[in-house]
Formats: structure tokens, C-alpha cells, sequence
């Protein structure tokens, strides 16, 4: 499950660990992942019950341009072209 809330400098995603009905117990759950997008980055944050702290990941642009790439390339070294 995800929620999407717009506000007035970013936009916010909220990805929810949640099971089917048929596994529950099967798995401990992980903390939501929130994800807070502007528009010159992308902040993904979730909290750490080991050490009690918010984990953060500052992405660019640029940056998220070649995650999402690379979620559909076999192994190698790739650059992007710009422009």
C-alpha cells in the first residue's frame, strides 16, 4: 500500500510494508519508506529500530534518472546521455 500527499514545495510518498492475507507472520515488517520529491532532488527516509534514528538518502535528478536505468540494465558501466 502507498499514500501520495502534495504540499506546497514537494511532493510525498509513503510506501507501507504490509503482507497478503495468506503470509501474514511469515515476515517481520520494515518501517515505512517515505519518499519526499522536489524539484531539484529526491529524499527517501526510513526509520532504523536498531539504532532508533531516520535513515535519509539525498537523490539528484540526475542521480534517480540513472536508478531508474539501471533497474533495467544487466551488469556493466553506462553513462547516460544528457541534452
Amino acid at each position: 500500500m502507498f499514500t501520495i500527499e502534495h504540499d506546497f514545495d514537494a511532493t510525498v510518498i509513503t510506501l507501507i510494508d504490509e503482507l497478503p492475507q495468506a503470509e501474514i507472520g511469515s515476515r517481520p515488517l520494515n518501517e515505512d519508506v517515505v519518499i519526499h520529491s522536489f524539484d531539484d532532488r529526491v529524499v527517501v527516509e526510513q526509520f532504523d529500530p536498531d539504532t532508533g534514528e531516520l535513515a535519509q538518502i539525498v537523490l539528484t535528478i540526475e542521480q534517480l534518472e540513472e536508478l531508474r536505468a539501471a533497474l533495467n540494465l544487466p551488469e556493466g558501466n553506462y553513462r547516460l546521455q544528457r541534452g
